[in-house]
């Protein structure tokens, strides 16, 4: 009598569930790195000039930042009925609602990364003919981008969980398979969607870890010039101690 096959006892791990289903987990995988990215590209740049309005016009903050967070309140399932009958049973409907609820972690880090930037910088770079468009790109976003890219990648981790909510219109990408391997108790399915979600999840803040490094190479300086001064203040303290006794 042959052994009895994973798929056929139903384990949690299968590698002949990968092995036959190799082209259905792809396809899920491309479509759900594909309605994450567009979520969070569309988010940033509906954000950017949110957080823009907001810093210039202080009116203009306390409506922009409570609607961004109204929008993050809305269930996901109340967000999709809602946007179905502007959008049909599409990815849109999917993309449009990821694009909401990123807004108000996107929005936020924007901000507080512009308004982190000392003013006396500000002032210096006045003084030197920087107009408000220099002043901004050649200055302002560089030193906001420590603050920025962490709301970037809290957006883009989120997403891409959230994007297996999708699965209620037939665009959740791994979502679809979670939601599958539910309905049939079929473990191998749940588990493996499962892991490769968070997978995605850890590479996309890999990826942006390392976008934020190449872009802000004076971080690193700051942080090394601030270890060798407390090892320096730990030397002159043992120095001061050995004195002492």
């Amino acid at each position: 009598m042959s052994a009895q096959s994973c798929l056929e006892a139903n384990d949690w791990i299968c590698g002949e569930y990968v092995r036959t289903r190799g082209q259905e987990l792809l396809d899920a995988t491309v479509q759900h790195v594909g309605i994450t990215l567009v979520s969070v590209v569309i988010g940033l740049l509906i954000a950017f000039p949110l957080a823009l309005t907001a810093r210039r016009w202080r009116a203009a903050a306390g409506p922009v930042l409570g609607l961004t967070t109204i929008l993050y309140t809305v269930p996901s399932l109340a967000m999709f009925a809602l946007l179905t009958p502007v959008f049909g049973v599409s990815a849109a409907v999917v993309v449009t609602g990821l694009v909401l609820y990123s807004l108000t972690i996107l929005v936020r880090n924007i901000l507080a990364g512009l308004e982190s930037v000392p003013r006396e910088v500000r002032e210096a770079a006045r003084g030197m003919g920087y107009g408000p468009v220099r002043l901004l790109f050649g200055v302002e976003l560089p030193l906001a981008l420590p603050a920025l890219t962490a709301g970037l990648r809290i957006a883009t981790v989120s997403t891409v969980a959230m994007t297996t909510i999708g699965a209620v219109v037939g665009y959740g990408g791994l979502g679809n398979l979670i939601s599958s391997g539910m309905e049939g108790f079929f473990k191998a399915e749940v588990l493996t969607a499962s892991v490769l979600c968070v997978l995605l999840a850890v590479v996309a803040d890999v990826l942006l870890i390392g976008l934020q490094r190449l872009l802000t190479p004076w971080t690193r300086a700051q942080a090394r010039a601030r270890s060798r001064a407390r090892r320096e203040r730990r030397a002159a303290g043992r120095t001061a101690k050995k004195a002492v006794a």
